[in-house]
């Protein structure tokens, strides 16, 4: 009996696992195949960008990626890499971020939220689990991005929004920067607006949606495009701020995006002020809400 229930456990505890989710056995010399439940979730997320390193994973798991993984391992009782729709800056926040995994751990819904969030850091929370179709990927199959920039305009910096909001010391012309804005709208290369490290293989975005407004002593951007080049709203809000405190005409904008000079453009603007406010994807996924627009913070 000892022998025999040796052996058993020694060829159950080297069964291969495979990414096709089929297990090979052999049984006196026969192979046989056995299938298991391989299940992909998408996942809405919300963060306090301020304490993270950004999305992807650091080397000193700081990164909201790290957050995220450590918790959905609590859960599934083994390592669970993520894949987000996109890769937020350090210090970047948002109000919906998609991300997906794929697992063997059978767990209702439920568990990928209430569970998930009782081992993250208050400062991230999930919104919603969707067990989903194994073609579904949160970056390749989205659509669309929004982006919403918050600018404090006046004299004093802010202490209760210091992590929430950007800040220039002047008031602002909104009108002015509306009209440069326009040059943007459109299929266009964003070079000018673009980090020098980005990785996107091309630097041309089509960008439907800028919306200036002001409430109060804070000006919120709201953008949307299919994709986004790294740093292009921040820069693009860099580029505005030149126009509305009057160092540029509004025409400069399009000067600029025809230069598609990076060098010829304002500073980056701080990301303190920046939130994903969520991810564009066909309705055949029948998702729950993937947008959740921002609601500007008071003090």
């Amino acid at each position: 009996m000892r022998a025999t229930t040796s052996r058993k456990r020694k060829r159950r505890d080297s069964y291969p696992s495979s990414p096709d989710g089929i297990l090979t056995l052999k049984d006196g010399g026969a192979k046989s195949r056995r299938f298991f439940s391989r299940m992909r979730i998408a996942l809405g997320l919300e963060y306090d960008g301020a304490p993270f390193h950004g999305w992807q994973s650091q080397a000193d798991r700081s990164g909201v990626q790290d957050a995220l993984e450590r918790a959905l391992a609590a859960i599934a009782g083994a390592r669970t890499p993520t894949v987000a729709a996109g890769r937020t800056d350090a210090g970047v926040h948002a109000t919906l971020q998609v991300a997906h995994f794929d697992t063997d751990a059978a767990r209702p819904d439920t568990a990928w939220v209430r569970g998930v969030n009782a081992f993250l850091p208050g400062s991230m929370a999930v919104r919603w689990a969707l067990t989903i179709g194994a073609e579904f990927h949160a970056r390749f199959a989205a659509t669309g991005r929004h982006y919403t920039y918050l600018l404090l305009d006046r004299p004093v910096r802010p202490a209760l929004l210091y992590q929430r909001v950007g800040w220039y010391h002047r008031p602002l012309a909104v009108e002015a920067m509306r009209a440069a804005a326009a040059a943007l709208l459109g299929k266009h290369d964003f070079s000018a607006f673009r980090a020098a490290e980005c990785q996107a293989k091309s630097p041309t975005k089509t960008l439907d949606r800028i919306d200036i407004a002001r409430e109060d002593d804070v000006i919120r951007f709201d953008f949307h495009a299919d994709a986004f080049l790294q740093h292009m709203v921040r820069n693009v809000v860099g580029a505005l701020v030149y126009v509305g405190n009057g160092r540029q005409a509004p025409s400069w904008i399009a000067e600029l995006l025809e230069s598609r000079d990076r060098t010829r453009g304002a500073p980056t603007f701080g990301a303190r002020g920046l939130y994903l406010t969520g991810i564009d994807y066909p309705q055949h996924w029948n998702l729950p809400p993937t947008v959740v627009p921002l609601s500007i913070p008071r003090c």
